[in-house]
């Protein structure tokens, strides 16, 4: 097991399911980790818990309300570089599938704020830091939904056609392409970024939406589900093992490198997109 002693872990999206395990894996290693969570109570409580199963006591919590908001986002990264002269390690695991269209106060589509702009605003925020920190490793939780999906940036936010599992797939794709164009930004620094598809994890995702959906889900899940601690090794080994030192902008599936789709690698896409959410993060929220 390779030792993080040292080190600064974050993990969004901690509190159950596969960020906790996620989070308990960085913690038995030795990390700083920090747990972070939508509930008081849910983040403290799994803080602890991790905490006390690892014999970790730098495991510590921290709560943000809705990291679909772009203004609790820029808080939590803050509060982060506030608190941590050093950060070595983002894992951004938050996310969530939403079978029917919803806009966020702030006027984005909840799909593409939560699993797209987060994660982008959140890692260019404590890019500084991070880089600052090297060797660093930026881990994006994707999905291999990506495939077969193609973006369309005269509707990007589904104004004008949306469905639930096209848009959750897009966003797996667009998170692939931002990291791309961030490993290719970030060539010749030692801190790298890649994408890690876990798998169909039983994690109670898109419990969240009502009715037969959140039914079928979670029937699916118990059939073919993947353990979420199995499924967090992977993850953490994208986030902690030597022989990914040097590998940057990947896609891995089962902790190996893949190809990806085609759309996951046309450059100029990811380019554009990149530039796109630059300005989507600078707009007042």
């Amino acid at each position: 097991m390779q030792s993080l002693k040292g080190r600064v872990a974050v993990v969004t999206g901690a509190t159950s399911g596969l960020g906790w395990w996620v989070a308990h894996g960085l913690a038995a290693r030795r990390a700083t980790t920090v747990v972070v969570g939508r509930t008081p109570a849910r983040t403290v409580a799994a803080a602890g818990e991790i905490s006390t199963r690892t014999e970790n006591p730098d495991v510590y919590p921290v709560v943000v309300s809705d990291l679909a908001l772009r203004s609790e986002v820029v808080r939590l990264a803050n509060l982060l570089l506030a608190r941590y002269p050093r950060v070595h390690v983002l894992v951004n695991n938050a996310g969530g599938y939403f079978h029917r269209r919803d806009v966020t106060s702030e006027g984005l589509e909840r799909t593409f704020a939560l699993n797209v702009l987060a994660p982008f605003l959140l890692t260019t925020r404590l890019l500084p830091r991070l880089v600052e920190s090297s060797p660093s490793r930026i881990v994006m939780v994707g999905s291999a939904a990506h495939r077969g999906q193609d973006i369309d940036f005269a509707d990007l936010q589904g104004d004008h056609h949306y469905r639930g599992m096209r848009a959750y797939g897009r966003s797996k794709l667009e998170l692939l392409l931002l990291a791309r164009q961030l490993a290719l930004r970030l060539h010749g620094e030692p801190v790298t970024v890649n994408v890690v598809h876990p798998g169909f994890v039983a994690s109670h995702f898109g419990r969240n939406n009502a009715g037969g959906v959140g039914y079928a889900l979670a029937l699916l899940e118990f059939l073919f589900g993947r353990r979420p601690e199995r499924a967090a090794e992977d993850v953490v080994f994208a986030a902690a093992d030597p022989s990914l030192e040097k590998v940057s902008g990947e896609y891995l599936e089962r902790r190996t490198v893949v190809a990806g789709s085609r759309q996951s690698r046309d450059m100029v896409a990811a380019l554009h997109l990149y530039e796109t959410c630059e300005m989507l993060a600078k707009l007042p929220a």
